[in-house]
């Protein structure tokens, strides 16, 4: 008799941060193209249980605050034995008062900033990673923001600054792991009409998400770390 045909695999991604704004339609864009999802939330009922309901089986959920330390470290053990084929940590706020300079933000908010945009996505990179298959993808959401070259007009600075430090760390991180080369991105989503992005972005989320999900299917076959926009374009450092 002949053998009976293996099941196709069903590309999976970890995606840190999925309740809401990027990171829920970006669940909801790697569904569509045929992906299992699992995403995080920080608790309560969110639109990604919304999306779980509607495709039973295909959408998994846990509970994660990024900024608490021991969170992520219980979310590894809960997922021990598990494979990806790419973890993705979407994260991002900004200090109540975006419009202040470096001089005028009050050292708690500056804190807060740098924990929720830098310090606790690496965290998660960082005792996450090896739950990526050697193949697969690892990638941060970053901002053009972050980028000290195109910085020509000021403004959101600590928010800036937060991204250009989180870019700083994980090009650490890569260098760290050169061997063997694996595929990373920093992705810079453009300015998006979100709660964070504000209602005068560029872009709404259905201009943005669908590019963003092409350039991190396209990098999955391309080693190395790059800093890349949702068309694909290099960012410059």
């Amino acid at each position: 008799m002949p053998e009976a045909a293996q099941p196709a695999h069903v590309p999976s991604i970890l995606l840190i941060g999925a309740s809401r704004g990027l990171g829920y339609a970006m669940a909801a864009e790697f569904l569509k193209r045929g992906w299992h999802v699992m995403g995080t939330v920080r608790g309560g009922r969110t639109l990604l249980h919304d999306l779980a309901d509607a495709h039973p089986g295909q959408v998994e959920i846990e509970t994660l605050d990024i900024t608490r330390p021991e969170q992520i470290r219980a979310l590894r053990e809960r997922l021990a034995g598990r494979t990806f084929d790419a973890l993705f940590v979407n994260a991002g706020t900004t200090n109540p008062d975006p419009t202040q300079t470096i001089g005028e933000v009050s050292t708690e908010d500056f804190v807060n900033l740098m924990i929720t945009n830098a310090l606790s996505p690496m965290r998660v990179v960082e005792t996450l990673c090896d739950l990526v298959d050697a193949a697969g993808l690892i990638g941060v959401m970053s901002s053009g923001q972050g980028s000290i070259a195109d910085n020509e007009s000021g403004q959101r600075e600590v928010y800036r600054g937060s991204k250009s430090a989180l870019n700083q760390f994980m090009r650490s991180f890569a260098a760290r792991r050169a061997e063997p080369p694996r595929a990373m991105v920093l992705m810079a989503p453009g300015w998006v009409r979100t709660d964070l992005g504000g209602p005068e972005g560029r872009l709404s989320v259905e201009e943005s998400v669908p590019g963003v999900v092409d350039v991190l299917l396209a990098k999955r076959g391309r080693p190395g770390l790059e800093f890349l926009d949702y068309r694909g374009r290099t960012v410059r450092w």
